[in-house]
């Protein structure tokens, strides 16, 4: 969507609408969304705002993205942009901060405000030096961004890896808490296959390639191997790649899924398998923690979904493992606001502490705000599993987000995804061939990039 948005905008063209850098005389602000899921949460926290600032906060949804893109296209040809945009985090709103749709509040962002924000995505929406260095070639979609400015604020945050198991399916194998290992996971699988065979199993979109290796095989290697050896199956050499004992070690593990998939998990994309766990097909569902809001509009009570990260292997070398934190979605002012003043202190109220957690329970849906010890008495069972399920040390803590130095430069994730899939669903190969195309893929990116 962002891509799409920057070939059509330019910051001249904003220009061009007179948009106003003051902060105007009026009480009432617009904000629009992709998120349909957050509009009741959005609403209910604007009739805080207005109770407490007199400002009277308009929050309108259009969805899917595609149609969310087309009417900030439009919009910001004619100069009809909102007061506030919610964004997709670390990417769009650079792209537009480019384009001259949205403004930089860097100055703004301070004191009890960037306190409030998880120190793991405070720096989302910042243009640091590396990202700056990123968008210097003038074919880059964000050229033309502004180093050490800010063009969003994180508004949820949340990881891959995620798992749901539907609490009636399990009770009904026996089973009533969350699996603790790799190993309670795998037994739990059994059992409910064993109780239900055509719905006891495991669903994920698998149609989209990078799903089994980014929210499955890599945590799951973290955890197994550490953060070295996880990071040594992706390099240059052969002893500790994927064709290593320790490679095949970790593709052996992920293999012992292989009996429970759910039919045709390799043809459904992410909100198929999504949509097939809420109506009973399948047991578990893998997703990420943005999957429980999804969940909610399918028809599944949060109440009724036992949520946990990705469990680790008993004796790996980090049991303990966390799924490290990313920032989701984000706020951004617009560039032709008249009320920029009065934009930021509704944004500043979302991320204050007891506004963020009765949005989050509305959303179903992670804040990025820090909510603190008491924050299960606000967010329920469900949502505070996904919370604990990010919280852990910089040494226990596999993040998505880590940068991919330690991959060949030119790595595309879907090529090892889809060798993946032919281990498992598919069993087209052995854990031994798999391991073999992995290394001589990752061998063939090496050499393309001349190192």
């Amino acid at each position: 969507m962002a891509l799409a948005t920057a070939t059509v905008l330019s910051a001249g063209s904003l220009a061009a609408c007179g948009g106003s850098s003051g902060s105007g005389d009026s009480k009432s602000l617009t904000m629009w969304t992709f998120k349909q899921s957050h509009v009741t949460g959005l609403r209910h926290a604007a009739a805080e705002f207005k109770k407490k600032t007199g400002i009277d906060v308009q929050i309108q949804a259009y969805t899917p993205d595609d149609a969310y893109a087309t009417k900030i296209q439009s919009s910001a040809k004619t100069g009809n942009l909102p007061d506030v945009l919610e964004i997709h985090s670390d990417g769009e709103e650079r792209v537009f901060g480019a384009a001259g749709i949205v403004s930089d509040f860097a100055g703004d962002f301070k004191g009890a405000w960037a306190d409030r924000i998880q120190p793991a995505v405070k720096e989302s929406g910042l243009i640091t030096e590396a990202r700056f260095k990123d968008a210097e070639p003038k074919t880059a979609k964000d050229h033309g961004i502004v180093k050490g400015a800010r063009y969003s604020v994180p508004l949820t945050v949340g990881t891959f890896g995620t798992v749901y198991a539907n609490k009636k399916k399990l009770a009904a194998a026996g089973i009533t808490k969350a699996p603790a290992t790799w190993e309670e996971f795998l037994a739990a699988l059994k059992a409910t296959k064993a109780k239900d065979s055509a719905s006891g199993g495991l669903s994920l979109g698998l149609k989209v390639q990078s799903t089994g290796l980014t929210w499955v095989l890599q945590p799951l290697a973290f955890a197994q191997l550490g953060q070295q050896g996880y990071e040594k199956l992706f390099g240059k050499d052969k002893s500790a790649d994927f064709s290593s004992p320790n490679g095949l070690k970790v593709l052996s593990m992920y293999n012992e899924l292989t009996p429970y998939w759910m039919a045709g998990s390799q043809s459904l994309t992410i909100d198929q398998a999504d949509q097939a766990f809420a109506q009973g097909k399948s047991t578990f569902n893998i997703g990420g923690t943005f999957t429980l809001a999804f969940l909610k509009e399918n028809g599944m009570k949060p109440e009724d979904v036992l949520a946990f990260g990705l469990p680790a292997p008993e004796n790996g070398a980090v049991p303990d493992r966390a799924l490290g934190a990313l920032a989701l979605t984000g706020l951004s002012v617009t560039a032709t606001s008249k009320q920029p003043d009065n934009a930021k202190k509704w944004m500043q109220f979302l991320s204050e502490p007891k506004v963020a957690a009765d949005f989050a329970k509305d959303a179903s849906d992670i804040p990025a705000t820090e909510l603190g010890a008491d924050s299960a008495k606000v967010l329920g069972p469900t949502l505070t599993a996904l919370v604990e399920s990010t919280k852990g040390t910089p040494q226990n803590t596999y993040d998505p987000a880590r940068g991919n130095e330690f991959r060949a430069p030119g790595y595309e994730q879907d090529d090892a995804g889809t060798i993946l899939a032919d281990l498992t669903p598919l069993k087209q190969f052995t854990v031994p061939e798999t391991a073999k195309k992995l290394s001589e893929l990752n061998a063939a990116y090496w050499k393309a990039a001349g190192q």
